[in-house]
C-alpha cells in the first residue's frame, strides 16, 4: 500500500475517517457491515464490558479502519483482529505500529467465518496429554450481516475437526461483547414465551445480557436500525448432556482425534432444538413427532414426565426445558 494510506494520528473523528476513506477510495461497504464506530462512550462501554486484563488475549471481527482495535490494545496482552477486506487490512498493517502498544497487534487478512480461532494461540507440543490452549475473548463492531453465523461458529461449531490438536477442547472464547442489530440482541436474550432457535443456542452456551442501546448517530455511515452491546459469559460446562461417545473421544490417541466420527450430544441437542422450532404455528408436539419421525403417544409421554403440557409450542420452553427434552429423546 502507498504511505498515502498512513495516518499522523488516530483520532477517529468523522471527518478523520472520511479522510481516510477518499485517500483508500474506500466506500463504506453495506453488504459487509461497514459502518465505523465514532462515539467515545460506546467505546468506553465496549470495553468495561469486555473485563479485559493486562494479560488477555482478544479476537477482534471485523477492524475496520481499527476504531476500537486502538482501544483494546491499551487493555489486552495481545490483540487479533481479521479483517476481510483486503484494502482495510492493508490499511491497519501499515498502520499497526500507531495503533500497536509494545507490538501487541496482529492483523489477519481472512473472513471470519473461515478462521480457525486455535490458531490464534501458540500450542504446547510437549507430551500430547499436555497440549493446551490459551483462553480468549472475542469483542468486535461485527457486521451485522454474518453475526448469527458468527454466534453459530464459536459457540456451538466443534471445533475439533479443524484442529485435532485441541485434545478434545473446543476453541470457545472466555467471553463475548459483539455489537449486534437490536432486534437480533434482544432476540438472544428473549425469556421463555418470545424463545428462538438463536436464543436456545446463545443461552445454553453462555449468559447473556444488553449492556447498552447504541443508537444510529454513534456510526458513520449511520446504520438504518438501533445496535445493542450484548455481553456473553461463556460457560465452562454447558448443561450436561449425554455426549455418545464424548468421553471416549477424549481417550483417543492425538492422531486419531481428526477422524473420529463418534456422537456429540451437543450437536443432537441443537437438532431436537430446530425440529421443535421448524415449524412456529404449529404444537411442539407436532413438529417434535414428524421431525423425529416418532409415535405422538411417545412424544407426549415424554412432554409429560419432563413437566410440559402436550399443547405447549416452542417459543415457550427454556433452555433448561430443551435439555431435559433431549435427555429424554437421546435415552
Amino acid at each position: 500500500m502507498q504511505d498515502r494510506g498512513k495516518i499522523k494520528n488516530m483520532n477517529f473523528t468523522v471527518s478523520e475517517i472520511k479522510k481516510v476513506c477518499e485517500r483508500l477510495n474506500i466506500k463504506p461497504s453495506k453488504s459487509m457491515g461497514q459502518n465505523f464506530l465514532i462515539d467515545k462512550n460506546i467505546l468506553e462501554k465496549i470495553i468495561q464490558a469486555g473485563e479485559i486484563k493486562k494479560d488477555d488475549l482478544i479476537l477482534e471481527i471485523g477492524p475496520g479502519l481499527g476504531v476500537l482495535t486502538a482501544e483494546l490494545v491499551k487493555h489486552a496482552s495481545r490483540v487479533v483482529a481479521v479483517e476481510k477486506d483486503r484494502r482495510l487490512a492493508e490499511y491497519l498493517t501499515l498502520n499497526k505500529k500507531q495503533l500497536a502498544v509494545n507490538n501487541n497487534l496482529e492483523i489477519v487478512n481472512e473472513d471470519a467465518l473461515k478462521f480457525d480461532p486455535l490458531l490464534i494461540s501458540p500450542l504446547s507440543r510437549g507430551r500430547e496429554e499436555k497440549i493446551v490452549q490459551q483462553n480468549y475473548k472475542i469483542i468486535a463492531n461485527l457486521p451485522y450481516s454474518i453475526s448469527t453465523q458468527v454466534l453459530w461458529k464459536f459457540l456451538h461449531t466443534d471445533l475439533l475437526c479443524i484442529s485435532p490438536l485441541s485434545r478434545g477442547r473446543l476453541a470457545r472464547p472466555d467471553l463475548m461483547v459483539l455489537m449486534l442489530q437490536k432486534e437480533v440482541g434482544e432476540r438472544i436474550c428473549a425469556a421463555a414465551g418470545k424463545m428462538s432457535v438463536l436464543a436456545v443456542l446463545c443461552q445454553f452456551y453462555a449468559e447473556c445480557e444488553i449492556v447498552s442501546l447504541v443508537g444510529q448517530s454513534c456510526f458513520w455511515p449511520a446504520p438504518e436500525v438501533e445496535s445493542v452491546i450484548v455481553k456473553f459469559k461463556v460457560k465452562k460446562t454447558p448443561p450436561p448432556l449425554p455426549l455418545a461417545g464424548h468421553e471416549a473421544r477424549l481417550n483417543l490417541p492425538l492422531r486419531q482425534l481428526s477422524t473420529y466420527k463418534g456422537g456429540d450430544g451437543n450437536k443432537e441437542f441443537m437438532r431436537i432444538v430446530k425440529i421443535g422450532f421448524s415449524a412456529k404455528r404449529k404444537m411442539l408436539k407436532n413438529n417434535l413427532a414428524n421431525g423425529l419421525q416418532i409415535e405422538m403417544e411417545k412424544v407426549v409421554k415424554i412432554l409429560q414426565k419432563i413437566g410440559l403440557d402436550e399443547k405447549i409450542r416452542a417459543q415457550n420452553l427454556t433452555v433448561k426445558n430443551w435439555v431435559d427434552l433431549t435427555r429424554e429423546v437421546i435415552f
